[in-house]
């Protein structure tokens, strides 16, 4: 079967953009998902768990010391850790982890209002690894501008949310249900399109201008990029497609 007659390819724009996950969807697994992981975390920092890292000078002092809780510790994302250290699976869980409490519920609104329309276009087994796939972009991002000594944080400064994937999600949105309205801090409407373009145009000038959230900025630009690369590349999505079928059914 040709790409173009897949049935993910074929299907009808819908005219609201917005509706709650189904019980039982993969966004609302990835909501649950990152909502137990802090609770859990907290609870664990609480009860007295946590890490510390030294980071050490040229002169092999102690520069900088960070304090991490249990699972930020083990599942965050940075150059020296992941790159460095060989533990390539920060890719994928620094997408699970939150700072604090307004970040992870502004990430989870976002993701409750755009995740079920991504995942109605796509099918729920393209949308799992189309979602974890635009995270991972978002961590490639960050990683190629500290190569590239643009600035940003240091090698060791961790990288945690959702973001990067919820970039993605947006932008494959915008693209699915480019003039629909949002409502903008609940009260301001804004087409779907205009709304991504404004996302992506502060997170172009935060990292152009090395802000003071430049690092995560650049992870929200990898997250777009490759949301945006996967929807205008059938075949990527058709391979998602192929990944997906032994996934158990949602």
């Amino acid at each position: 079967m040709a790409v173009i007659d897949r049935d993910y390819m074929n299907r009808p724009m819908p005219r609201s953009a917005f509706r709650g996950p189904a019980v039982a969807s993969v966004t609302l697994w990835l909501i649950a998902a990152n909502v137990a992981i802090y609770a859990l975390d907290r609870i664990l920092w609480r009860a007295g768990l946590g890490y510390g890292m030294n980071i050490l000078n040229a002169r092999g002092e102690i520069a900088t010391q960070l304090t991490f809780s249990p699972l930020e510790y083990w599942m965050h994302f940075s150059e020296v850790l992941a790159v460095r250290g060989w533990e390539v699976w920060r890719f994928i869980t620094f997408q699970f982890v939150h700072a604090n409490l307004d970040h992870l519920i502004f990430n989870m609104i976002a993701l409750y209002f755009f995740g079920p329309l991504v995942e109605a276009y796509l099918t729920p087994r393209v949308f799992l690894p189309f979602y974890l796939l635009c995270g991972v972009g978002g961590a490639g991002m960050y990683l190629l501008l500290r190569l590239m000594d643009w600035g940003i944080g240091a090698p060791w400064v961790p990288l945690v949310g959702a973001s990067a994937g919820i970039f993605g999600v947006l932008v494959a949105a915008a693209r699915i249900a480019p003039d629909s309205l949002a409502l903008v801090f609940g009260i301001i409407p804004m087409r779907l399109r205009t709304l991504a373009y404004l996302f992506i145009c502060y997170a172009i000038f935060t990292v152009l201008f090395r802000g003071s959230n430049a690092g995560g900025e650049a992870a929200h630009l990898g997250g777009a990029a490759v949301g945006f690369l996967l929807m205008e590349w059938p075949e990527g999505l058709e391979r998602l497609a192929w990944l997906g079928r032994r996934a158990p059914p949602f």
